[in-house]
């Protein structure tokens, strides 16, 4: 008897079965503790590891294909070069980088390992290389400027620094000890392809690990504020990856080529791409960074089967013609980072009949995706929903007056609990304490409902984020940046939907009196402080800021006032 059934027959042993009772079954949802569970099961093979030792890079390279297909069976393909990686490569030059670290460098337990570069197939080597070693990761965006690098090494305490060629230099005013990982001209600098050629595997001495180690240092803007550093354990990324292994069981087959595009510096691709899909024995085409008509030459030039995207990807998809390309391969696309509207999901669907088209929702603070459609019959019945929750996933929808937990289709806050949720923020014992319940339950921020099917639909974002073609973009970043003008007095920075992007953030800014600043001013003194995806799209002036009695900026007025702006120019 199923843990569901268990509390079923507990409640409705003596009395007859009612429709309310039948829809809280349907949907995972147990009225006596208030909490939802996953209507989804792992099977005897699925089920995660309990051996405390097991740590990522070891669970990673115990699912590689055996020694006699490894030679042969393809991990990783550069989509600009075809240069092809086979999973008995991969795992020596795994070993080399991992010798290297520890013999040449000095690398050891608990060093923390500072990642600065696009995607590449040499990501995945880096990565599992550091972690072999007991080390920690930690990744940054490239397209970061100085300040903001020199912010992540000094707040992560990073200990060696890896950058491409072309953004080595963001790390120079830090002072921290960098490996290219090319090295362009005869410059006398080691670099990472040279260490991997000039050290052979090594057996590393045992570097006494435990799941409950930290594993990497995720950078996110969590549920308020600024960026905040997400402490991943060996534990989350090893019940993630076994989670990614269920859902390529349940949709997938290992001989379909998946296309990377998704930054590997993020959850989202690094769970994904950089370890989880090696457990699988599966094949990536690797593209350095997203352009849309690179994309459709690498679906037709390596007969790509399946994308991990993001709404924009979608919405492009829709857009484009057909014309030039063929794209019959495709059997299957996921969308996450960000919600997919059901008007382009229907789109998508008309114009592609024979893609599964499937969304999903997770966090960085949940190490990945937390719930996922199974299948495309699930899809398509719940277009606007983000799925089911997965497997070892629980939740709790909240109300946010009453704090009380509400039944299916009530709208309150999505509370998460799993294996997967991470440790906390690292330093940062306020913002863990705010977003981790003591029990353990990870306040997501986000409004939600959970329908009678257990299908969960994002509504509204209790957080202040703005959600940039899939990147986190916190305003109270912008004010700042913003308030530092002379010539600005306040500001405020909110969302506006925005077809291609998702949302982009737009300022009410409040000028100095006398003042002559213009809009294209402000863009760019802001965009010259910030990573392209932060910068500020739209500025309107205002008289002055809305705001509470105890000076909480009023967004939802000036979201409301930005719609009735917006309805005045049509």
């Amino acid at each position: 008897m199923s843990s569901e059934e268990g509390w079923i027959s507990a409640v409705v042993e003596d009395e007859p079965r009612s429709d309310w009772q039948l829809n809280y079954r349907r949907s995972g949802f147990d009225p006596q503790t208030g909490i939802y569970s996953s209507l989804h099961q792992l099977g005897e093979h699925q089920k995660l590891p309990t051996k405390p030792d097991l740590d990522t890079a070891t669970f990673v390279l115990s699912h590689f294909p055996h020694p006699s297909e490894a030679e042969s069976r393809v991990a990783l393909i550069d989509s600009a070069t075809n240069r092809r990686v086979t999973y008995g490569e991969l795992r020596r030059s795994i070993g080399s980088l991992a010798t290297g670290l520890y013999h040449a460098l000095g690398v050891r337990k608990g060093d923390v390992v500072f990642v600065l570069s696009p995607n590449s197939i040499l990501y995945p080597t880096i990565c599992l290389a550091v972690l072999s070693i007991g080390a920690i990761l930690t990744t940054a965006n490239p397209l970061s400027t100085e300040s903001e690098t020199a912010k992540q090494v000094s707040d992560s305490g990073a200990k060696l620094g890896i950058a491409s060629p072309e953004e080595a230099h963001k790390l120079l005013s830090t002072g921290l000890p960098t490996l290219v990982t090319c090295r362009p001209s005869d410059d006398g600098s080691l670099s990472i392809e040279e260490l991997i050629e000039s050290c052979d595997p090594l057996e590393l001495p045992k570097h006494e690990l435990t799941q409950s180690d930290t594993a990497a240092i995720l950078y996110s803007s969590g549920t308020t504020g600024t960026s905040k550093g997400v402490l991943l354990t060996h534990e989350n990324f090893i019940a993630i990856m076994k989670l990614l292994q269920w859902s390529v069981e349940v949709s997938s087959s290992q001989n379909d080529v998946f296309l990377c595009f998704i930054p590997m510096f993020h959850i989202y691709g690094l769970a994904f791409f950089g370890l989880g899909l090696f457990c699988s024995g599966i094949t990536t085409v690797v593209m350095q960074r997203f352009d849309f008509q690179a994309m459709l030459e690498a679906i037709q030039t390596h007969r790509i089967n399946n994308i991990a995207a993001v709404p924009p990807v979608i919405l492009g998809l829709v857009k484009y013609d057909k014309g030039g390309f063929d794209l019959s391969s495709l059997r299957r696309i996921g969308s996450g980072a960000a919600p997919l509207s059901k008007e382009v999901a229907a789109e998508f669907r008309k114009k592609f009949p024979w893609v599964e088209l499937r969304q999903g929702y997770g966090l960085t603070e949940s190490c990945g995706a937390a719930t996922f459609h199974a299948s495309d019959k699930e899809a398509k019945a719940h277009p606007a929903s983000c799925g089911r929750l997965v497997p070892c996933f629980s939740a709790k929808v909240v109300d946010i007056d009453t704090g009380l937990s509400l039944p299916p289709c009530k709208e309150g806050e999505l509370w998460l609990k799993s294996l997967v949720v991470m440790k906390g923020y690292m330093g940062n014992e306020v913002a863990t304490a705010a977003t981790i319940t003591p029990d353990g339950w990870l306040r997501t921020g986000d409004l939600c409902y959970i329908d009678e099917k257990g299908f969960l639909y994002i509504v509204d974002r209790l957080k202040e984020l703005i959600k940039h073609n899939g990147y986190q973009v916190a305003p109270a970043e912008l004010e700042a940046i913003l308030l530092s003008h002379p010539s600005i007095l306040d500001a405020a920075v909110i969302p506006v939907e925005d077809e291609e992007a998702g949302q982009i953030p737009m300022a009410y800014v409040v000028r100095r009196t006398g003042s002559k600043l213009t809009e294209a001013q402000v863009i760019q003194f802001v965009g010259g402080q910030v990573t392209p995806y932060k910068k500020v799209r739209r500025v309107t002036f205002i008289n002055s800021i809305p705001k509470s009695a105890a000076g909480k900026i009023l967004r939802k007025q000036l979201v409301s006032l930005s719609q009735q702006q917006s309805i005045s120019k049509l």
